[in-house]
Parts: structure tokens; sequence; C-alpha cells
């Protein structure tokens, strides 16, 4: 055979060679495709993980509700507590969705933090590495308090970071809901609906199904080398991957807040929102215009049967069943642990909302009022008497819930009560100082004093001022400069503040109030806002030894001049000013304060005071219960301090 003729053949062979292993190669090509295409058209039996991480319960319903769209959308997913979730288990995941509040100091929840910890603790050591997540796809959605500002969020931003340094990949960016902004509904379930969109894939993925491409398991091991990727792109070029969606998805579309709960006029929304107001008229609030409150006292109740009245009337001497609880400013600047409200009110550092003309705010309050007093009537004990001074009230105590300060047209609002000789107590907690000068004279101003020293504020305001220690000392000299009665008002909690009395003792010097009232906290049920049980519930034995210990402190400037035994409340009052010839002088002299007023001179608190009567002195026999009611006293089942 000739040389020419060997070539051919061998020729011939290669091109045949050639031939099969090309067509070999691409018909192993078209099943791998073949294979990823049915993938994408049937569900993935691994379902994804729907995490919360949540304090109040706000994050963990909000969980539930997509959980609830995910189900009816057929995506599967698992609803999962992060402190219940072994966070060893997140490299098996291919998708994770985490609603998640931030908490105290931009901290996550307690039972939260061994999931955040891991996380963080992952992400900063080396020997894990950048891969750790990469076959993850996640999104977060946050709720925080925007009020807080700096710590706005900072757990679901946190979380997003750490879950990138780890190489997983996001398929939305992280949106911010705010909790205290009366929008959070709105914007959750807008980020909901996009998620679904995502996953979902929309018009950018054409009609097909991508549980595989947000990283749900299939049957492909994913490993293909650089000439294969290039041309996979190009015969499944309709196929995206969701890390490419995330950058692709529509921008979240602006929420117009006026129209989805008519909450916005004019540029200003209401401070309370339907949300809000749900909640506290279930608390039995009586909500007025769109920022204020009033609410029947149980002491004014009492009172009107016969069975006693609140340390105020044993203190000061106001007529219980004539007194209308209520605030112009339902919004706080700080978050208690022993809030009675729970934080179901709303939380501001500054007015940012509609304003309600202060005559509207006072009409409102009385006519409500009155019509809670009316359905007294036919209760056992309740005499006509009673019942028609309930209807005038001659007291208002403006200490409701919130920041009553806050409301620009407080002046206003006062001169309205007193034009109408409404006497007015007016309490602060301390975070506007500015505030606190500018007001003009109130039958007696309080300003709270919850702990003496930095951290222990703190820990227990909770406030949103990052100054609060500041603003809280400024408001204490405010207070020094005032010349009408003026009261630090302190809230024992049990573990918490009952060991600070040379602390509280210095503060005396600051702000010279006229009287301190030591009162133990009372404990509101349970709470996941709250930490407090009943252990932190001192007796009044309790607050009796320490207001010893604090007039003690003071060297003779202040004396126990009260108690409520009842309330388990107890008085301070100065002794120069408030003790004459041995008989104290507590008790207010209401009449006179609204001549005071009404003439438009200067005066000062010993110009309106009376004297106490014996019953309400400290170490009295009544302990502070006025001999003209009636003691009623509920049956206990509990054991009693030895």
């Amino acid at each position: 055979m000739s040389s020419s003729s060997i070539r051919s053949r061998l020729t011939l062979l290669a091109l045949l060679s050639a031939t099969t292993f090309y067509f070999v190669y691409k018909s192993r090509r078209l099943n791998k495709l073949l294979n990823l295409s049915l993938n994408l058209k049937k569900p993935s039996l691994k379902k994804g993980k729907l995490l919360f991480i949540s304090q109040t319960g706000t994050s963990r319903t909000l969980a539930r509700r997509l959980h609830s769209l995910l189900t009816s959308q057929n995506f599967p997913f698992d609803l999962v507590d992060a402190q219940n979730y072994e966070p060893e288990d997140l490299p098996k995941e291919t998708l994770i969705i985490i609603v998640a509040s931030t908490w105290e100091d931009g901290k996550p929840p307690e039972a939260a933090k061994f999931f955040t910890n891991w996380l963080a603790e992952s992400a900063n050591d080396f020997r894990v590495g950048s891969l750790l997540l990469s076959q993850c796809k996640f999104a977060v959605f946050g709720v925080g308090s925007k009020a807080y500002e700096k710590s706005f969020n900072l757990v679901a931003k946190d979380l997003s970071t750490k879950l990138r340094e780890l190489g997983a990949a996001e398929i939305l960016p992280v949106v911010e809901g705010d909790d205290d902004g009366g929008e959070l509904d709105v914007l959750f379930d807008d980020w909901s609906k996009r998620v679904v969109g995502v996953l979902k894939g929309g018009d950018q993925v054409g009609n097909g199904n991508v549980e595989s491409a947000v990283g749900m398991e299939s049957e492909d091991d994913g490993h293909y080398d650089d000439d294969e990727e290039e041309e996979e792109e190009e015969v499944l070029s309709e196929v995206v991957d969701l890390e490419d969606i995330a950058g692709k998805a529509p921008s979240r579309r602006s929420v117009n807040v006026a129209e989805t709960n008519g909450t916005v006029k004019n540029g200003k929304r209401d401070m309370v929102t339907p949300v809000i107001r749900a909640s506290l008229e279930k608390q039995g609030y009586k909500i007025i215009g769109s920022h204020s409150g009033v609410k029947i006292c149980r002491w004014t109740k009492s009172q009107l049967r016969g069975r006693g009245g609140c340390y105020k009337h044993s203190f000061y001497g106001i007529e219980s069943h004539r007194c209308m609880e209520a605030t112009p400013s339902l919004a706080c600047a700080n978050k208690c642990v022993f809030c009675w409200r729970h934080h179901t009110n709303p939380v501001g550092k500054s007015w940012q909302w509609k304003m309600d003309d202060p005559l509207e705010i006072v009409n409102s309050a009385i006519d409500l009022h009155t019509k809670m007093i009316k359905q007294m009537k036919g209760v056992p004990g309740v005499t006509m008497e009673r019942l028609n001074e309930g209807l005038t009230p001659r007291h208002c105590a403006l200490s409701l819930v919130g920041e009553p300060i806050m409301y620009p047209e407080i002046n206003s609002l006062v001169d309205e009560l007193h034009g109408r000789r409404i006497s007015t107590f007016l309490v602060t907690n301390a975070q506007f100082p500015d505030k606190i000068k500018d007001l003009r004279p109130v039958t007696q101003l309080y300003v709270s004093v919850d702990a003496a020293t930095k951290e222990s504020l703190k820990a227990i305001d909770r406030p949103l001022f990052g100054d609060f220690w500041e603003r809280f000392i400024d408001s204490l000299k405010a207070l020094k400069d005032k010349q009408q009665r003026t009261v630090y008002r302190l809230t024992l909690v049990k573990g918490w503040n009952t060991e600070e009395v040379d602390a509280y003792s210095k503060l005396f010097s600051i702000g010279h109030p006229d009287f301190v009232e030591i009162k133990g906290v009372t404990y509101c049920g349970s709470s996941a806002t709250s930490k407090l049980t009943m252990e932190n519930v001192p007796w009044h034995s309790d607050v009796k030894a320490f207001s010893e210990a604090l007039a003690l402190k003071s060297e003779g400037e202040y004396e126990v001049a009260c108690e409520h035994v009842h309330s388990c409340c107890v008085l301070l009052a100065k002794t120069e000013r408030f003790k004459v010839n041995g008989q104290w002088f507590t008790w207010i002299d209401y009449e006179k304060f609204h001549d005071l007023v009404a003439s438009g001179r200067h005066f000062n608190s010993k110009d309106y005071m009376a004297a106490t009567p014996s019953w309400a002195v400290y170490g009295a026999e009544e302990g502070g219960f006025d001999p003209d009611m009636s003691r009623y006293r509920k049956e206990r089942h509990h054991k009693s301090k030895p």
C-alpha cells in the first residue's frame, strides 16, 4: 500500500474518531442540559428555611404571615425560631429567609444570641473561609425602631453582612422596617411580594420555576469546567441565576401610606396608627384626635364607690373621683422596663406628627372622661352626690402614658385647663430639659428619677437619646429654677435600683425638689418587652426602709412625711418649707392656686400649701387611708410576707 493511501486512511479514521467524540460529547451535554431543564420544572424536595428572631413577637407574627404566603404559592419552607435552629446546619441550606428584630443597644434578643454569635465568629475565623455558605441564597427583613437612630436594624444589617462574608448570595437587599413608624405592615407585605416574585423568577426567568436556581437541590452535581459553563450560557441563555436576578429585580416601590391607611396629611402623619389605636383601645384608652388619650383610673372608680382614693389624695388632697387621667402625647422617648403599657404606645425624640388643637384636646378629654364616669351609675357604692361631682373634673393628671411635655402646645393646653379651674399634675421623663425650662406654672411638676447612675438609668429606662444622661441631669437642673411645687418620682425595682441610696441622695442637690415620691414598681403581668417578675416588686416595708435611709442621708433637709400603704408609696418632703411648728403642709389649696394663676403675679409653692390631715401622716394607724371612706379588702390567695 502506498504511503499516500495510508495517509488518506489515517485522515479518514481521525475524522471518524473526531466526529464520534463530538457526537458523544454533545449527547452528554444534551442529557445534562435536559436533566437541568427537568429539574427546573419540578419542585425540589428540599425545603428552604424561614427563620425569625423576635423579642416582643412582632417578627414572629410577620414570619408566620410570610410563611402562609409562601405556602399558598407552593414554595416549601420550614418556619423556625432562630433560638431553636442549629447554626452548624447552615452550610447545608440552599435558601434561607430571615425576619430579624433588633433589641437593646443594637443587639439581638437574648434567645437568638447563640445563632448570631455563631455567624459572627465564623465570619471572623480565618479557618472557615469565605465559601462556607457558597451554596446558600438568602434575604433579610429587619424590624427595629428608627427612633434609636444608630442602632436602627443593626441586627438585620449585620446578619446580611456576615452571611455575605461567608459566601452566601443575597437575593434581595436588606429592608429595614420601623416598628414605631406606622408603616411596618405595608412595607413587609411589599417586601414579601418581592420575595415571591424573585422565587417565581418573574419576567426575567421566563415561565419556568426556579427552585434549582435559588440553590435548592437538583440531580446535577453542579461541576462544570470553564468551557462547559460558556457553552451552557449559550444554550440556556434564558435561565438566570438568582444572584443575577437580585441585581435585576425591580427596586422597592414607594408606598403611598396615605392611600393605604390614611395616616398622612399635608406631609405629616398621625402619631396613632390604626394598629397602635386598636392596641390602646383594647386596653381601655379613649384616643383623642391623632395623638392624645384619656382613661379612667381605677382609683377614680374606687373613690366614686366610697372605697378610698389614690396616694395623691393622701399626700396632696386631690379628690380622686374628680381626677381625669390624660395625655396630649402618647409618644415617649423611653422604653422603660416597667412600662404599664408594654410599649404599645409610639416612641420618638421630637415632634414629627400632625398636631391637634389644645382646645379640642381638652374638650374631647372632658367629654370622654365624663362619659366613662356616667357608666359608673348604678354600680354598688356609687352615690348620686359623688357621681355628680365626678362629672365635673377638678384635677388632671397629665401622666397617663407617653411624654406630655413633647406636645408643642403644652403651655396652651395647661392654660386651658387652669382656665376651667382644673389643677395640673404633669409628669416628665427627664429627657427634654428645654421643654421644662419653657413650661409655664403647673400645680405640681414631676420628674421621673428611675435610677441614680448612668448605667442603671440606661438599663431601666432604655432611652432613645444617646446623650440621655446629660439630658437627665439638665432636666433636674431645670427643675431647680421652678417656683411651683416640684417632685422627684422614684420607682423602686428590686434588683435594679434599690441599692442606690447614696447615689440618689446626691441627686437632691441638683434639682432641690420640694418632694420625693418613692413607690414600689407595679407588676403588670408578663411581657416579652420586660424581664420583670413579682420578685422585682418590693414590699411596703422595703419602700419604707429605703425612704428612711434616703431621708437620713439628706441630713435633715428631707423627712418622711406621708405614706399610702395600699399603693406601696412613701413621701419625703422638705422639712424647712413644709413642716410648720411640727405640722406637715403637703396638701394643696387648689382654689388659692387658681386665684394665683389668674392674678398673673409670681408665686411659689409655699403660697398654696395646706395642712396634711393626721391620717395621711407617716406612721399613722390609718396608713394613709381616708377614714371617711369604707375599707374594702379583696381576698388574697397568695402568702403574705412574714
